[in-house]
């Protein structure tokens, strides 16, 4: 029911709603964050998958750091300065294996993330008064700025409860044979 309605107040909601200062305020904690859950684990346990097709942490933590570079930044850029010119296309999900995430130096991943992060933070505080209704036409309809920051925002907190699964389930198979249920029903 909490989605229903939250999804009637966003259908119902009209342009101009992003505060940039709160969305940086948002970017610089939650980056925080999943720099956090990065540390503290050794590589066997960052290179570890639940599941062949599951990501491992850091698989998660380098898919981040090319969303916050051929993603996100680049693309609100783009909305905002180069409207007019083919849109840069990614692959996030190929890039995983193309890329070899999971090959990398974790220690190395997290400078990077952290690196990328405040450029972007640096960024999105230098740009004045942004027209978050500025938009582009694409195959499935409107794309905007506001779109764009807002999706950003959201696929750190995907990311942050997907890492928290993955620290979870660690948690769990460091532990055995103690069991978890004590903590409370995850």
């Amino acid at each position: 029911m909490r989605w229903l309605q939250f999804s009637i107040i966003y259908k119902r909601r009209s342009g101009g709603q992003m505060n940039l200062n709160d969305a940086i305020s948002q970017l610089e904690h939650q980056g925080s964050a999943i720099i956090s859950l990065g540390k503290g684990i050794s590589m066997a346990q960052a290179r570890w998958k639940p599941s062949p097709e599951d990501w491992s942490i850091l698989e998660v933590l380098n898919h981040l750091v090319d969303e916050e570079t051929l993603d996100f930044r680049r693309h609100l850029h783009h909305i905002f300065f180069t409207p007019d010119e083919a849109w840069p296309s990614i692959d996030p999900q190929a890039w995983v294996i193309a890329k070899k995430y999971n090959l990398r130096n974790l220690d190395t991943t997290l400078e990077n993330l952290e690196s990328e992060r405040g450029k972007s933070i640096r960024w999105l505080a230098e740009l004045k008064a942004p027209n978050w209704d500025s938009s582009i036409q694409m195959p499935w309809g409107k794309l905007s700025a506001g779109d764009i920051m807002a999706s950003w925002l959201a696929h750190d907190l995907l990311h942050l409860r997907q890492l928290l699964e993955l620290r979870y389930h660690l948690t769990f198979s460091n532990s055995l044979p103690y069991m978890l249920e004590y903590a409370g029903k995850w």
